[in-house]
């Protein structure tokens, strides 16, 4: 009597435990309604800056949606509720945007535009790399905090800080800095480079590889391209992906360089595995089976139109999202040395690629 009380007790906490485990759609209505509240902000941003692209389309709507969504953090800080489905939104989002673009693409067009922008994105990222350790150490800026900072502008953004960091493990005020300067000079990008672009005459081609190359963060070069238009956007998207992919030759390098230091320094070498997740992304792979998708024919023609604007909307909706959780203390607390490395390395990354364009005959007018 007493054993088998004992199991049909033991049999009762069992089912409990699986009982307290929530089913799938339980998850998923759960994390709807963590996410709902901040998508829907961004979203309603979004549309506002839409209807004032459609009234303004040589601004266009992605960069009213970043300066709206700035004026509005900045006038009021999006409340708890609402912040997980911001920074979904900014994040997730645009990279299935990014995704939604590879549809629209082949394999052919993505491997030529790879290779025509190759020798500008090498060029461009050699002169950064340079000027970051010249104007680095005339700045006096301790040297996690320029890699940081150089690895940002001279490759994509946070992206890149974010798996630096994961190799050299810098300061949390040197990650900090770093990124408060590369989305300082993101945004200045989106404000000037169409301007730019458009009062020079770029062609469609050039201005898509002049971003790529130039511009720090993939979603500001997917801003600045998309306002400029559908064929730069293309081209720019694809210039930056390769453009990315110069971050895992960089870690590596960087983990190297960091075990001789903790060698020569007779120190007991700590195993710190990089998380290729970090450096490689899954939608870049999800961006190139999209690609290969549309070139074997599986993306029906009549599609693309849809997509396109889809993946517009997209843009627009992530880009308010960024705009919403920017926090202009970190910008202000950065201080003058990052800002200041962060312009000189954005002045000679965007003159060394339209030299190097010039160069190699890629430079192209309407």
């Amino acid at each position: 009597m007493f054993v088998h009380g004992e199991a049909e007790a033991e049999a009762g906490r069992a089912q409990a435990t699986v009982a307290e485990v929530p089913s799938p759609p339980v998850c998923a209505l759960r994390r709807l309604r963590a996410l709902g509240p901040g998508i829907i902000c961004a979203v309603a941003v979004a549309a506002s800056a839409t209807l004032l692209g459609d009234l303004a389309p040589v601004v266009g709507a992605p960069v009213f949606a970043v300066l709206s969504g700035i004026a509005i953090a900045v006038v009021r800080k999006p409340s708890r509720r609402l912040r997980p489905g911001i920074a979904f939104t900014s994040k997730k989002v645009l990279q299935s945007s990014i995704v939604l673009m590879g549809l629209g693409l082949s394999l052919g067009q993505v491997l030529s535009t790879g290779a025509r922008s190759m020798p500008v994105l090498l060029g461009t990222l050699a002169a950064a790399l340079v000027m970051t350790r010249v104007a680095g150490q005339m700045l006096g800026l301790p040297g996690n905090a320029r890699t940081l900072i150089g690895v940002g502008t001279a490759i994509c953004g946070a992206s890149a800080i974010a798996a630096t960091d994961a190799v050299i493990s810098a300061d949390e005020a040197d990650v900090s800095y770093a990124i408060a300067t590369i989305f300082t000079f993101n945004i200045v990008a989106i404000l000037l480079f169409p301007t730019v672009g458009h009062i020079i005459g770029f062609s469609q081609r050039s201005f898509g590889l002049w971003a790529g190359t130039a511009i720090n963060d993939l979603s500001s070069v997917v801003a600045a391209s998309t306002i400029y238009g559908h064929t730069a956007a293309s081209y720019g998207v694809v210039v930056k992906l390769t453009r990315t992919l110069a971050i895992i030759p960089i870690c590596l390098a960087l983990a190297v360089v960091r075990g001789r230091h903790r060698k020569d320094a007779n120190t007991e070498p700590v195993r710190q595995p990089v998380n290729a997740r970090r450096i490689l992304p899954v939608f870049i792979v999800a961006f190139i089976a999209a690609v290969a998708a549309n070139t074997l024919g599986l993306v029906p023609a009549f599609w693309h139109g849809g997509l396109s604007h889809l993946s517009t909307w997209m843009i627009t909706t992530a880009l308010a999202a960024i705009g919403l959780s920017t926090d202009v203390r970190h910008i202000r607390l950065a201080g003058f040395r990052p800002l200041a490395l962060g312009a000189v390395l954005w002045v000679t990354v965007a003159l060394t690629s339209l030299g190097l364009q010039a160069l190699t005959g890629t430079l192209t007018s309407r």
